[in-house]
């Protein structure tokens, strides 16, 4: 049995893909947030500091990006962390993912956490973050008695019996 696969489409990766235009305000001398790489879903934030600042274990610390957005109704940015921060040294956001809504007009700021032995240094500029722009569904919660019955039924955590 052989497929026959359409040959790929020789189209950029941004053209097939939505943009959606954000108002921005940077009152930092950082540049504005920027994706890393051609195929990032997250765009980098930065810290805004005017002095470094020591993030003991466990301790957890807002960092102020000084970045103001206007989101548009319907979308919503979600905070995350960086992986090879957290990776390396422990540091992650600790309400993951934060969001941003969009009627929301103040700084960005960030929530950090330590969960590393050791103290970690943000200084200026660090990349702390990131944001991604996410759409939004919005709910209509509808009362009943009952709802109908699936198999797994009220089963909860672990009600597989697997980790």
């Amino acid at each position: 049995m052989s497929f026959n696969f359409p040959s790929p489409a020789v189209v950029p990766i941004f053209a097939a893909m939505q943009h959606v235009n954000i108002k921005i305000i940077n009152r930092s001398e950082n540049q504005i947030p920027q994706y890393a790489t051609e195929g990032s879903s997250g765009l980098d934030l930065r810290a805004n500091l005017l002095l470094p600042v020591i993030l003991k274990p466990m301790e957890r610390m807002i960092i102020p990006t000084g970045i103001f957005l206007e989101i548009p109704m319907g979308y919503e940015v979600q905070v995350r962390p960086r992986s090879g921060l957290a990776l390396k040294n422990g540091i992650t956001c600790l309400n993951s993912p934060g969001t941003v809504d969009s009627d929301y007009r103040g700084e960005l700021k960030v929530i950090l956490i330590n969960l590393s032995s050791e103290e970690h240094i943000i200084n200026n500029g660090d990349r702390i973050a990131q944001m991604v722009l996410c759409k939004i569904e919005k709910a209509f919660l509808q009362t009943e008695e009952e709802l109908n019955s699936t198999v797994r039924g009220e089963g909860g955590f672990g009600h597989t019996g697997h980790i």
